[in-house]
């Protein structure tokens, strides 16, 4: 692909001119901005079959079906079945040969007409990469940060012909594909922090990597999946939840990494606001942690989500260092209690000056910003090497000034330390299960938890050999 043709307009035409490519637009909500680029540049009578905005919620649900949300997944979907049925239904029988349909869909909420602030969307595109083959797909979810609606609307037509650009020109580098969703546009006007891809055209994909693509290439903070693997956008998952997150390598999950968890979890549902709920419970893998094993390549990464998942964990991919930028991302989400389940070197770090050297306040800045909100730290345990002593939270040396800081947290119950725990675990340490696993030492095994070690087993993660 010459990468001259990066332009909208370029874009856009060389769609039209392309004899074989035939669709429908459908868009509700942030105007037909997508269609209409395919208008401006001209040639549009060999591409555009039809061009339909359901703006009316009575029409659109007369339409597609009913929605609980408009500006949702579940819309999207049900409008690229019906519109790419009906172009099939329509136009098969005596253009089937020579076309490779597609319809193009989305249903976006800009900021509302006087009101300024971000708009958000979901767009999708439904194509057959060659005629008469069944049909491929990719939705993706983006959030329109522009300060004004007519700005937002420019960026969700250039997004959408950069989509259905990339799902008949790009598709070739899954990278490639990814990183042209922002051609003319930047990271100031748009975010994408979901990306799904299915299909023929896309049969050897693995969204999670699409997800951490997503974040490696700065195109949003965070990205999501879930314990089964499906890639989601944060809001489907966390949205009003009370959430629990442990942070770590999970290279691999060990017992006490899931007594940690297990633990604060116990203490977390007891709290008032989570009683009679169900929180949602997150392992967050940040790119310093995966970035240690990147010479692995891919292969490592998914070997962690896989463990996860055995787990039942859901996974959240991150850009975030200091444990604030966490919690005010997942606060965007939830007004619910955020329980950070931690060992008692996180609880050191965040008393130590030269993590937030960026902050003007310092250890107070990063301290007020990580507990403004309704955000508790569950502490676990740890043993000294040195002395062999075990050191909780309530005792733990923390130099002065900091140790009064650590006091007046544990008083206004924002560190919670965790009092049940399995002592006999608090040895293990994650690089030497590693270490052993990958000089084939069995004793490893031991030090995982069951479910764990079959799946390391199984399927020969982090550098395991068969003994077959």
């Amino acid at each position: 692909m010459d990468k001259s043709d990066s332009t909208t307009r370029q874009k856009a035409l060389a769609i039209n001119l392309d004899a074989t490519t035939y669709g429908t637009f459908a868009e509700i909500g942030g105007g037909q901005e997508v269609a209409r680029s395919f208008f401006l540049v001209g040639g549009a009578a060999g591409t555009v079959a039809k061009t339909i905005s359901a703006y009316d919620m009575s029409v659109s649900d007369s339409l597609y079906g009913p929605a609980k949300q408009y500006v949702s997944r579940e819309r999207l979907e049900a409008m690229l079945r019906l519109e790419f049925a009906q172009l099939l239904e329509r136009l098969g029988p005596s253009r089937g040969d020579a076309k490779r349909f597609f319809a193009f869909a989305n249903t976006v909420a800009t900021s509302r007409y006087g009101e300024p602030g971000k708009g958000r969307g979901w767009l999708g595109v439904r194509f057959q990469s060659r005629p008469r083959e069944e049909p491929s797909s990719i939705i993706i979810h983006a959030h329109l940060l522009d300060s004004t609606t007519e700005y937002q609307q420019d960026a969700l037509g250039v997004l959408g012909v950069n989509l259905i650009h990339g799902a008949f020109l790009r598709r070739a580098s899954i990278a490639d594909l990814i990183d042209s969703l922002m051609d003319d546009l930047s990271r100031e006007r748009i975010e994408i922090d979901m990306i799904k891809l299915a299909g023929p055209a896309f049969a050897s994909v693995d969204n999670r990597l699409l997800s951490l693509q997503l974040v490696e290439r700065g195109l949003t903070d965070a990205a999501m999946f879930t314990a089964d693997g499906e890639v989601v956008q944060p809001s489907e998952v966390l949205y009003k939840k009370p959430i629990l997150v442990e942070r770590g390598s999970f290279r691999p999950a060990t017992k006490l990494t899931l007594d940690l968890l297990t633990r604060a979890l116990d203490q977390f549902l007891q709290e008032p606001g989570v009683v009679g709920q169900k929180p949602v419970v997150l392992a967050e893998m940040t790119l310093r942690s995966l970035s240690a094993s990147q010479d692995l390549g891919r292969e490592d990464f998914l070997a962690r989500a896989e463990i996860l998942g055995a787990l039942g964990f859901d996974v959240l991919i991150s850009r975030f260092g200091p444990y604030y930028q966490l919690a005010e991302y997942l606060a965007g989400y939830t007004d619910g209690l955020i329980g950070l389940a931690v060992g008692l070197p996180a609880v050191r770090q965040i008393a130590d000056e030269r993590y937030f050297t960026d902050l003007p306040g310092g250890v107070l800045e990063s301290t007020g910003r990580l507990f403004k909100r309704s955000v508790k730290m569950y502490v676990y345990p740890t043993r000294d090497p040195a002395s062999n002593e075990i050191h909780t939270v309530l005792q733990a040396p923390i130099p002065p000034p900091w140790n009064h800081l650590r006091d007046l947290l544990l008083e206004i119950g924002r560190l919670v330390p965790i009092h049940s725990y399995d002592e006999s675990l608090l040895s293990i340490q994650t690089p030497e299960v590693l270490e052993r696993i990958q000089r084939q030492d069995p004793t490893w095994e031991a030090m995982v938890p069951a479910v764990v070690a079959e799946a390391i087993k199984t399927k020969n993660l982090f550098g395991l050999k068969s003994n077959s």
